[in-house]
């Protein structure tokens, strides 16, 4: 794992718009999520250096909350403990920058990340509805960051 950076923006758009066809950021997007002072993106890199994972963070100093902006792996990548790693690497960093509240919007469809935010010790806050493409709620969950 290491910290993205602008000259993984064709790897990290090109994972982006094969897993969410209907909801992919756009490359400005992507690459001013990268720049942003108060981001913290991360990658993960399979054997071959080729990108198979990225998550984000948005924590600005002395806020006392952030947001996981993204947490994203490539299908072959999977059930293999890297959004596990990914988000225990965000949640520290949130920390560090002393936020107190993490939040997060996750498809309700989408049950095994929302278990592994349960497992992180997410709770269910609300749903926002047609949140994503296609008409499809969001679930809003909050961590107590200790």
């Amino acid at each position: 794992m290491r910290r993205a950076t602008p000259e993984d923006l064709d790897a990290l758009m090109a994972l982006e718009t094969a897993i969410y066809p209907d909801d992919a950021w756009s490359s400005a997007t992507m690459a001013s999520e990268l720049a942003n002072p108060y981001g913290h993106y991360l990658v993960e890199t399979g054997e071959d250096g080729a990108i198979v994972a990225y998550a984000g963070l948005l924590a600005p100093l002395g806020t006392g909350q952030g947001d996981i902006q993204t947490v994203t792996v490539a299908p072959e990548a999977r059930r293999q403990g890297i959004a596990r790693c990914l988000l225990s690497t965000l949640i520290d960093e949130a920390r560090r920058r002393g936020a107190e509240e993490l939040f997060l919007e996750v498809r309700v469809d989408n049950e095994a990340a929302q278990a592994l935010y349960r497992e992180l010790g997410f709770e269910e806050l609300s749903v926002r509805k047609s949140y994503y493409g296609q008409g499809v709620d969001a679930l809003t969950m909050k961590l107590k960051v200790v």
